[in-house]
């Protein structure tokens, strides 16, 4: 995640593109279109699964998708920005990116990596990946 108060912190640190949507807006087309915004550059074509919804800590409910592609590069974002007051108090407006940095990472990594309320999401990809090879 990008801005002030994630910045030179990496575990638990890092999150899956999301955001909120309207009740009558479907959530693939919800999950696209936030994944442009925060990465910069369109999802890759591919056939989407729903992994599932997914209660957050802070209350928030995340619907997440899952798919292969052998296209996309994450070093390639381009984040959208947030203004924000910073330093706190101070009054100066300031743009920070929403993300700073995206990467593939293995399961175990990924678990380390992830903010603690998202691990779920790993897990329910974990069984997605499984039921496929059986």
């Amino acid at each position: 995640m990008g801005g002030p108060f994630w910045a030179r912190k990496d575990e638990h640190a890092w999150s899956i593109p999301k955001g909120e949507f309207p009740e009558d807006e479907d959530a693939l087309v919800a999950a696209q279109r936030e994944f442009t915004e925060e990465i910069g550059t369109p999802p890759p074509a591919a056939d989407y699964q729903l992994l599932g919804a997914f209660r957050q800590p802070s209350g928030k409910l995340i619907t997440a998708f899952t798919a292969e592609a052998s296209d996309f590069q994450p070093q390639e974002i381009v984040s959208n920005t947030f203004p924000m007051e910073w330093p706190k108090g101070s009054g100066a407006i300031k743009d920070f990116p929403e993300i700073d940095d995206a990467r593939w990472f293995e399961e175990t990594v990924a678990r380390t990596k992830l903010v603690k309320g998202q691990l779920a999401i790993v897990d329910a990809l974990v069984r997605h990946v499984g039921e496929k090879t059986l």
